[in-house]
């Protein structure tokens, strides 16, 4: 019975997933066509003959009836073909490929930093609730949550790059490094362990710390929070009382009864917050020199590529609904009462 239930909930998840999907495409299609003027000649510099605006109008499809464009987007989509820039003329698969590794261990190492730091500190708080200890959490987070993450790595770099000297301050490797570095992979973390290169390792820790804590402790604030509230629910259920009568020591009955329970909400709202890690890695990207796919959609923004930001914009999208399905199967899988 169990089982059908998971494989009905499962079935009924991914179902629901083609129109979330359609209308998120259909928004981004529609929200970069009806910006005023003509968007190759905006990329273009608005100094190019018109011949060659036709050109490039007729390479892309733009000269086609806006349904038909719709058709093509979608068709495209389908086949993963995400289009070309207008810029520069780079397909937008290569762009993934190649800067989509950086991103990933960006926002890989910048979560893990999130959930280690809320999911501590949120039960340090919750478990001295109203304490010292509980008011230095909840602020800590709500500073953290706060802060823009530009202006926070700007500060990481002032002081631990230029004042101590003990971090770099930009991009993802040295320039020795990224030259001797054989690609296997693009995520420099596991290429140097697949040559055994452990210099080379060392030296891409070191530029991947200040972005990714930057980068997970504006995300960690909304771990804390919930940790802490979840903590303070589960210590008062009968449960946790009954464990406490039975002279079960307080830190057994804190981290190995009320502390898995509580981990519960905790598992749904990482999938809710790729979206705000998501917005925060183009801002982080950006202040570190990070060579990922926000970086790159900053460039195409600031040259006014459309098909640039519409194909990494879509990117993004898919990402989200994606781990959002993930979570959602190993929420069902954890807590049965999800499915029913």
């Amino acid at each position: 019975m169990t089982g059908t239930s998971l494989r009905t909930y499962l079935i009924t998840r991914l179902a629901l997933v083609v129109p979330m999907v359609l209308i998120l495409l259909t928004l981004v299609f529609l929200l970069l066509r009806v910006a005023p003027g003509n968007p190759i000649q905006a990329a273009l510099g608005g100094h190019v003959p018109p011949a060659y605006v036709h050109q490039i109008e007729h390479r892309l499809g733009f000269d086609k009836p806006l349904i038909t464009q719709y058709g093509d987007y979608l068709w495209n989509i389908v086949r993963g073909n995400l289009g070309t820039t207008i810029t520069d003329n780079r397909p937008l698969s290569q762009i993934i490929k190649q800067n989509g590794a950086a991103t990933f261990e960006l926002t890989f190492f910048a979560m893990l930093i999130a959930i280690v730091v809320g999911v501590v500190v949120g039960l340090i708080a919750g478990r001295y609730r109203d304490t010292p200890v509980d008011i230095a959490g909840r602020l800590f987070g709500v500073i953290v949550y706060a802060t823009p993450p530009f202006f926070l790595g700007l500060m990481a770099q002032l002081v631990f790059g230029v004042w101590l000297g003990w971090l770099p301050t930009s991009d993802q490797a040295s320039p020795l490094t990224q030259a001797l570095l054989q690609t296997h992979t693009n995520i420099f973390l596991v290429d140097a362990i697949w040559d055994g290169s452990w210099g080379a390792l060392w030296d891409i820790v070191k530029h991947l710390i200040l972005p990714a804590t930057t980068l997970g402790l504006i995300t960690a604030g909304v771990f804390i929070r919930l940790t802490r509230i979840n903590v303070i629910r589960t210590l008062r259920d009968d449960y946790i009382e009954a464990a406490r009568a039975r002279g079960i020591a307080e830190r057994r009955v804190v981290f190995f009864h009320a502390f898995k329970n509580a981990l519960v909400p905790v598992i749904t709202v990482v999938g809710l917050n790729l979206a705000i890690l998501l917005g925060g890695v183009v801002l982080t990207e950006t202040t570190f020199n990070w060579p990922g796919i926000g970086h790159e959609l900053v460039i195409y923004l600031e040259n006014r590529d459309y098909a640039g930001v519409q194909g990494i914009i879509v990117v993004f999208a898919l990402v989200v609904v994606a781990v959002s399905i993930l979570v959602d199967f190993l929420n069902a899988f954890v807590d049965p009462r999800i499915r029913y």
